[in-house]
């Protein structure tokens, strides 16, 4: 016998020694977990407290805490000293809209305990880990297959999410833009914001279709206002005139590229992938893993060429 086979030998009897001696298998601790949401006013954040609190249910000792500051910062921090009151081993944030949290932040410092962001990497603050997409180059993608698509001529109309200082919404459309303004395409912008929502960009895609006779193409700074802008153009009768393209994959707007409408094209920033890889990245991290800081997850371009590789009826998003 060779000196790696003994050595295996001896584990192997050491651990068989530990199965069967009394009193060696001792009852899980329970695990808590805070999932504290700035917002779940939309599809997109719902879908990702949802896969977080999907995975979470295959263990039987995890405890999961979900929380909804209903879009006010101030409750998103107390929420925060909330969990972290309840002893949580380790925290989830999804920020939405919002672009700092340095009191939230500073107390989960201060509490040594770890925490991953979600999708929003949050400003002013130390951090664990952050996974999340660059929306600069989704908004590049989509930019150049309107390009494309349009042959560099035609009008689009943009519809964003909102407030006015969202890096997020910013990054997605300054991407587009950066490739849309070197052709000769005339850019048309919504006045006002959809606030991310189906409603607002029904709303806003019905005020633009009544200034504009001619539209040829509909960016939205996510799937939500564009599925809305759909409808509206529906409604008025000028689907065949315009196509849309998105951001995040959303299942409804994926459907409807593979069912080939006008929605042409989205960039993938799915919220569920990102809250089932938030769940396990935090899982790695109390395990004693050392996680990345940083990761960017692959936002390809999603079309009708491609759409039966994402869509997925059963997913949360």
């Amino acid at each position: 016998m060779n000196r790696r086979a003994a050595l295996n030998t001896v584990l192997i009897a050491t651990l068989l020694l530990v199965a069967i001696v009394p009193g060696a298998a001792q009852e899980p601790r329970t695990i808590r977990i805070g999932m504290v949401n700035f917002t779940l006013c939309c599809a997109y954040f719902i879908g990702m407290s949802q896969a977080v609190e999907e995975e979470a249910a295959f263990y039987s000792n995890i405890e999961l805490i979900i929380t909804d500051a209903n879009g006010d910062a101030a409750k998103l921090t107390s929420d925060v000293e909330d969990v972290l009151a309840q002893n949580v081993d380790g925290i989830i944030i999804s920020g939405g809209p919002l672009e700092a949290a340095p009191a939230a932040l500073d107390a989960i410092e201060a509490a040594g305990v770890p925490v991953v962001l979600v999708d929003r990497l949050l400003k002013g603050g130390e951090y664990t880990s952050w996974i999340g997409p660059d929306n600069y180059t989704i908004g590049v993608q989509d930019g150049q297959y309107i390009v494309d698509r349009l042959g560099g001529e035609g009008r689009l109309v943009v519809l964003r999410g909102g407030p006015a200082d969202n890096s997020i919404g910013l990054d997605r459309t300054n991407g587009m833009l950066s490739v849309v303004e070197q052709s000769n395409i005339e850019v048309e912008t919504a006045p006002d914001f959809g606030g991310w929502s189906e409603d607002g960009g029904f709303t806003l895609m019905e005020d633009l279709l009544a200034r504009f006779d001619t539209i040829d193409a509909v960016f939205c700074e996510n799937d939500s206002m564009c599925l809305g802008a759909q409808k509206a153009i529906g409604d008025a009768g000028r689907s065949e005139e315009m196509f849309l393209v998105g951001v995040d994959g959303q299942k409804e707007a994926l459907l409807q590229i593979l069912n080939g409408t006008n929605y042409a094209a989205t960039g993938l920033n799915n919220s569920d992938q990102i809250g089932r890889a938030a769940f396990h990245r935090l899982m790695a991290i109390l395990a004693g893993a050392v996680a990345p800081k940083d990761t960017v997850l692959p936002s390809p371009l999603i079309t009708i060429d491609n759409v039966g590789r994402y869509y997925n009826p059963d997913s949360v998003f």
